[in-house]
């Protein structure tokens, strides 16, 4: 139990501390207009309170990654709180700071045109292709298992369930963000941290105690903790997802000094919510050897439901048929008006993104494939959403630190992350099975072969940025 208190007092500290120093590298600057009074359509640039806007990112970045990636991480035991921890103070919270403040600095703009800003129109194209095929993943795995719940609980037909979700899909991507974003999202945000806080009392007054930390490796399965511990917790800790929604709020921001409350802040309390439900894995089924018969009998699903039910009784119960069917869905609506936003976005030298009939066409174009897709296996896609998530968070890091270099600031901030994250993805694809399945050694020495040579390009644009700016000093100085 000392662990969890200790995990979660650092996580606090790292939002007092350390992300006013990351605001401070960034530099805000409160006298500028921001996008949405200077951009204002009545539409996504919609100016909105601080608050609001914190609930909203909170709930686009989380649904139920912090909850279902938590449980499955609890697999490898105390270890998962590290990686929790670190990841989303040094990784997953100035990913998603960067993510929005540079979206918010330049006119709103979406993830893959920051991309290509700062690290060229060839990564932009493939970053744009990479990204919406990571949201339609995303939504298809996050709308099969609220399509079954609702068939199981109503009437309805699984597919009379998915077609009334992907209705409710499309009425809130095309509306203006403050008519049914900004309205019910606050609610679904505080049910959120409300199941969690829940939880966690039950645990800290329950009669098992939290597992203290052990740097053993405790899955049953003897599954290597690197790198799959850090794809299995993405959500809770960095995940590229966020960088993808963040350009939805930054339209909405009143201040840029409201950017480390937003877009920090929601960052860490997802890690809280990460770090309670991986300490209710781990805690309320025995151990490890426990939760693994749990998630192999009913599932990701089915181990949120046992643990809400027997630790809250009736309001666990509803809390649990809430968050599986409501947070996944409010991933999927927003996961939608993003991919809708980047393809406008691709298309405005050809067409009028304010139309109205332009703003259905394109969410028709990504709802389809999106529609199709969560007809099939679950397990299936989420094996595919894992790798492509932490690929798109490894780019967003690259790009801060490609604007940190160009501004001559502290670049060590994204740098670090960026290459950790870069080691985990090339380690990651050579080993997972959805990949090259190959030998676990073998993938370690190519994931490390890779890194060094993006850490060599790293060294060879710090010395770059350096002679430049020397250049320009030695120009003024003539």
């Amino acid at each position: 139990m000392l662990t969890f208190f200790a995990a979660l007092f650092l996580l606090i500290v790292g939002y007092l501390v350390y992300s006013k120093f990351v605001e401070r590298v960034f530099v805000i600057d409160d006298s500028q207009k921001t996008p949405a009074y200077t951009q204002a359509d009545g539409m996504d640039y919609v100016p909105m309170s601080w608050w609001k806007g914190s609930l909203i990112q909170l709930l686009n970045i989380a649904g139920l990654g912090p909850i279902f990636g938590a449980v499955s991480g609890a697999l490898y035991g105390p270890v998962a709180f590290i990686w929790i921890v670190v990841g989303c103070i040094f990784a997953g919270a100035v990913h998603d700071y960067f993510s929005g403040m540079l979206s918010l600095r330049h006119g709103g703009a979406q993830y893959p045109t920051l991309v290509g800003r700062y690290l060229g129109k060839g990564m932009k194209a493939a970053i744009n292709v990479v990204s919406i095929i990571l949201m339609i993943l995303v939504a298809a795995a996050f709308t099969a298992g609220p399509a079954q719940l609702i068939a199981q609980i109503t009437p309805l037909s699984f597919m009379a369930a998915l077609v009334a979700v992907f209705a409710y899909f499309l009425l809130a991507a095309v509306l203006p963000v403050n008519k049914v974003i900004g309205k019910i999202y606050p609610v679904f945000g505080a049910i959120l941290i409300f199941m969690a806080i829940a939880i966690a009392a039950a645990l800290l007054f329950g009669s098992k105690p939290i597992p203290n930390l052990t740097f053993e490796n405790l899955h049953p399965g003897e599954l290597p903790i690197w790198p799959l511990l850090m794809v299995t917790i993405s959500c809770g800790a960095i995940s590229g997802f966020h960088s993808t929604q963040s350009p939805i709020v930054a339209r909405t921001m009143k201040k840029e000094s409201e950017g480390r409350k937003i877009f920090y802040g929601a960052m860490i309390a997802e890690g809280v919510i990460a770090l309670i439900w991986a300490a209710a894995g781990m805690t309320f089924f025995g151990g490890t050897g426990g939760l693994q018969a749990a998630l192999a009998s009913g599932g990701p699903a089915g181990v949120v439901n046992e643990i809400s039910t027997s630790l809250l009784g009736t309001l666990g119960g509803i809390l649990a048929i809430l968050g599986v069917i409501i947070l996944p869905i409010t991933t999927g609506d927003t996961a939608l008006r993003s991919s809708r936003m980047m393809l406008t976005e691709m298309a405005s030298k050809w067409v009028d993104a304010e139309k109205k009939n332009v703003v259905l066409i394109f969410t028709v174009i990504v709802a389809t494939p999106m529609f199709f897709l969560s007809t099939i296996d679950y397990t299936f896609l989420w094996r595919y959403v894992g790798w492509t998530n932490q690929v798109v968070a490894a780019v967003m890091l690259w790009t801060a630190v490609s604007y940190l270099l160009k501004e001559g600031k502290a670049h060590w901030i994204a740098g670090v992350p960026a290459m950790f994250m870069t080691a985990v993805v090339c380690t990651y694809i050579f080993y997972a099975p959805e990949g090259f399945a190959m030998d676990y050694q073998v993938s370690l020495l190519i994931g490390a072969v890779l890194t060094v040579l993006v850490g060599a390009i790293y060294v060879w644009q710090i010395v770059r940025h350096k002679q430049l700016k020397l250049k320009e000093l030695t120009v003024h100085s003539a």
